[in-house]
């Protein structure tokens, strides 16, 4: 990656006051770290503080922890949208807390332990591009990858596929066969994404998992086997019912490959 691409992230921030002087980390987020961005992308920054930055122009994210929100700034500068949220250190200690092993060890049930505000942070740092503070993104990517956190991704993942195929089967069941159709479409997708998981992608919006493949390159799943069902290639209108099947049985294929730790 082309450091020069963000060279002119923390000037920007400073001449806008976006800085409050005592962050202990900066670093880029999102597709423009992975090279995947476009003329429309985004460009997504973090700012992690040990006290709350005060500045009216800050909006709020509710948040379950304490305090109860992240502040975030959305702007345009030379025709491109940046968005800046505001993490306390403390609360990226609480989020890293709800997915540490001890926890895991004490209630291994599937079920949503961190809202998308707080799975994305986690998995975004995974690939971020540092600014400032090396050491603190360094030392929390040790804390993750010694957390519970791929475990409680992957189980979550694998439940919603499981949810969704079953769904699938008492649609087809039915007769309402469009309605089995999306619902095996869906499975697919949690499936494919557990997968992506155990090689270290974590989830993004759907729009990137092609991308997110390409790089995992899974061994259990080609790329050519993955984009027949993304693209419903493979589906016929006039016996939607065996696509359904296919698909569902993949999910379940995929889901003995999927290793939990």
């Amino acid at each position: 990656m082309n450091e020069d691409r963000f060279a002119h992230c923390l000037p920007t921030l400073r001449d806008l006051g976006l800085l409050p002087g005592t962050e202990l980390a900066v670093f880029v987020v999102g597709s423009t770290v992975r090279g995947w961005d476009h003329g429309a992308s985004d460009l997504d920054l973090v700012v992690v503080c040990a006290e709350r930055f005060q500045d009216e122009r800050l909006e709020r994210v509710t948040v379950p922890l304490s305090p109860g929100e992240v502040d975030v700034i959305g702007f345009t500068r030379e025709g491109r949208r940046w968005e800046v949220k505001y993490w306390l250190d403390d609360q990226v200690d609480q989020v890293l807390d709800k997915v540490s092993r001890d926890s895991f060890d004490h209630d291994r049930t599937a079920g949503a332990r961190l809202i998308p505000t707080e799975e994305i942070l986690l998995g975004r740092l995974a690939a971020c591009h540092p600014l400032s503070g090396p050491d603190w993104v360094r030392r929390r990517l040790r804390q993750i990858e010694e957390s519970a956190f791929q475990t409680y991704v992957l189980t979550d993942l694998l439940a919603m596929a499981d949810t969704r195929a079953e769904t699938a089967m008492g649609q087809l069941a039915a007769g309402d066969l469009p309605s089995a159709v999306l619902s095996a479409r869906d499975a697919f997708g949690c499936a494919v994404d557990a997968l992506l998981v155990g090689y270290g992608e974590y989830p993004n919006p759907p729009k990137w998992r092609a991308r997110r493949f390409q790089e995992a390159k899974p061994e259990p799943l080609t790329f050519e086997e993955y984009w027949e069902i993304e693209t419903m290639r493979g589906y016929d209108p006039a016996d939607p019912a065996q696509w359904v099947e296919q698909v569902v049985d993949l999910c379940k294929d995929i889901a003995m490959e999927v290793e939990i730790t």
